[in-house]
């Protein structure tokens, strides 16, 4: 059920991509910013997972070595946010931080291999097929 889940949950940004370099020109900036929206609300979710993982953690694992994870756990949303800013001050947007999310979220199973014992034995396997997909439709978005 995970991974068929997790299947769909790439078609939402799939679908932005095929509309970006195949749709019709007037909806091209929803596309962008449903794109931009939707990596940056994964991104976000990603972290509530570490947290998560952090949360349930024995307590005496969470005491002697999650502190990187409580960390982990909190920059996505901080990279999801300050990815935010350049359309906020009007600069150039969304295509940077599309980059900017697309590559952040290829880099993410980095913080999954180091949860060792605390995430199911199956985590690893659909966490690199999730971000390889979701971050390569992201890049895709955001080249297009």
């Amino acid at each position: 059920m995970p991974r068929l889940l997790g299947l769909a949950g790439l078609l939402p940004q799939f679908a932005c991509a095929a509309i970006l370099y195949a749709g019709p020109p007037d909806w091209r900036y929803a596309a962008l910013s449903l794109a931009f929206a939707y990596a940056a609300l994964i991104f976000a979710f990603l972290g509530g997972m570490w947290w998560g993982f952090a949360a349930a953690a024995p307590a005496a694992e969470r005491r002697q070595a999650l502190g990187w994870l409580w960390v982990a756990a909190v920059l996505p949303s901080l990279v999801a946010l300050a990815a935010f800013l350049p359309w906020a001050f009007g600069w150039a947007w969304p295509e940077p931080s599309l980059a900017m999310l697309g590559g952040a979220i290829l880099l993410s199973p980095a913080i999954d291999a180091r949860l060792g014992p605390l995430a199911p034995r199956w985590w690893m396997s659909l966490r690199v097929t999730l971000s390889l997909g979701l971050g390569i439709a992201t890049l895709l978005v955001a080249l297009a």
